[in-house]
């Protein structure tokens, strides 16, 4: 079944959050995953209103698993957690 990684991000150094945008989306692409949405327009309709907000899709919860734990995604992820705040999660579908 279908799986989404949502992440809620706050950039708080866009500068060096620049690295990570690039490193992330090739291995997304590399791990068989795509952008459905990535930091557009939010409107919030209960809840504080998230800075950003990203969601890539993934054929199932194993293969998004399975990009997050990898190397390259590891490394991407200490430069992202360094420029900014936030949370990740997987949600079936």
């Amino acid at each position: 079944m279908t799986a989404y990684i949502v992440a809620e991000i706050d950039v708080t150094d866009a500068t060096g959050y620049e690295p990570y945008k690039k490193m992330a989306g090739e291995s997304i692409a590399r791990h068989g995953g795509q952008f459905l949405a990535r930091g557009g327009r939010t409107v919030s309709l209960e809840g504080e209103k998230p800075k950003r907000v990203v969601v890539i899709e993934f054929p199932s919860v194993e293969a998004a698993e399975k990009f997050y734990h990898s190397p390259d995604y590891q490394t991407a992820v200490k430069i992202r957690q360094k420029a900014s705040k936030g949370r990740l999660y997987i949600v079936e579908g």
